[in-house]
């Protein structure tokens, strides 16, 4: 069955609504199997090609709870989120097959019609600095040239009450339990790695988990995202650029890894590194918040994503991702941390300057980021809000 025939099924089934779903804990007594059944995501293979490998940090986290260490992991994310910012974890809890299936849920999706999956209450509201619901591809201009943005995407929030009127495409609703059992492992994931982000700023243990709590409205969202193949001679005209550099916009960014090359890091030096792939792992970042919250000891790393390698160049790229953004009503200023204030990165006073609240800089980032037409004019630009202040265009 096609992904047009699964959504005129789903029109002919009397399913409940998403949100009573969600809110109101009915399910359906018979979901009909053929609804959840998906052509398979085929795994591409890794490029034969030498690359210039980033040396990344792999942490496995399967020890976590035991005796003593979470201390030792700490230690070992030390230098990682330090220098570069980008790690990876291994041991996360997820199996092969949980994250592939996430894979064939987005890549039916990114099948779907244009006029289905592009239908405007389902699409992303970036003059509000919304990011959730579809971002189309081939809409921008990259470079000042007359190449188009290649990348479409889907930005799924947290599946808490206060999103109830939030974009969430009816294809995606009859996924929701496993979306959202996928959504709420991601977060608890990632408070493991804010638990050894707090130990080495010598903080309380929960003080970053504290300001991602999963029932709190914040911008998270997990999120399907696909790069289409260009001809070698378009990518040329634009540096071969797929997604130019930046930094992530909020606390920690989660990328499940898949085989096709193209993310690159820049290191201290200046130098770009191509981000390897991690069998069974998720590579991790650091984002904006979290390097305003430590002063800039743990590292927001400028990345990009570049034409893949000559093996791998046709492939439509597709990726799966989760990112952390602060509570909307959660203060952004640099913590008091012991080690920060012997380092002299932060005063005495520092829980006493001026904080802007976690949504305010997100939606202004996101507004600032993606309401355009053309990003050729943002290059070297500042972006600031409050006292928080990031290069926009950062190649």
């Amino acid at each position: 069955m096609n992904v047009i025939n699964y959504m005129l099924l789903l029109r002919g089934q009397a399913l409940y609504s998403h949100f009573s779903l969600l809110y109101c804990g009915k399910m359906p007594s018979v979901v009909p199997p053929e609804l959840h059944a998906l052509p398979k995501w085929e795994r591409p293979e890794k490029t034969n090609e030498i690359l210039d490998w980033a040396d990344i940090k792999v942490i496995d986290l399967s020890n976590f709870d035991g005796p003593g260490q979470k201390q030792k992991l700490a230690e070992q994310l030390r230098d990682a989120v330090h220098e570069t910012g980008f790690f990876s974890v291994i041991g996360t809890g997820f199996t092969q097959a949980e994250v592939d299936r996430q894979y064939d849920i987005g890549q039916a999706y990114f099948e779907l019609p244009l006029e289905e999956k592009g239908n405007p209450k389902y699409r992303c509201d970036f003059a509000q600095g919304n990011y959730f619901g579809y971002r189309a591809a081939n809409e921008k201009k990259i470079m000042g040239t007359d190449i188009l943005d290649n990348v479409e995407s889907v930005n799924i929030p947290k599946f808490i009450p206060q999103n109830a009127s939030e974009p969430f495409h009816p294809f995606l609703r009859q996924y929701n339990t496993e979306i959202e059992d996928f959504s709420r492992r991601s977060l608890a994931l990632a408070d493991k790695i804010f638990t050894l982000f707090s130990i080495i700023l010598e903080l309380p243990e929960d003080y970053f988990s504290k300001q991602h709590l999963y029932k709190d409205q914040s911008e998270d969202h997990l999120r399907y995202m696909i790069y289409r193949p260009r001809s070698a001679a378009d990518d040329a005209k634009v540096q071969n650029t797929w997604s130019r550099a930046h930094t992530d916009f909020g606390s920690l960014t989660l990328l499940w890894s898949q085989n096709v090359a193209g993310l690159q890091l820049k290191t201290p030096s200046g130098e770009w590194k191509s981000v390897p792939p991690v069998d069974d792992g998720i590579i991790c970042n650091v984002g904006d918040t979290l390097d305003f919250w430590s002063a800039g000891f743990l590292k927001s790393t400028i990345h990009r994503v570049v034409r893949p390698p000559s093996d791998q160049a046709h492939i439509h790229r597709l990726g799966l991702f989760y990112f952390v953004r602060p509570g909307n009503e959660v203060d952004i200023k640099p913590a008091a941390s012991p080690l920060l204030k012997r380092l002299g990165l932060v005063g005495e006073d520092a829980e006493n300057e001026k904080p802007v609240r976690g949504l305010e800089y997100v939606r202004e980032r996101v507004k600032n980021y993606h309401n355009h037409n053309d990003y050729a004019d943002m290059k070297g630009k500042k972006f600031k809000v409050g006292n928080l202040e990031i290069e926009d265009e950062a190649a």
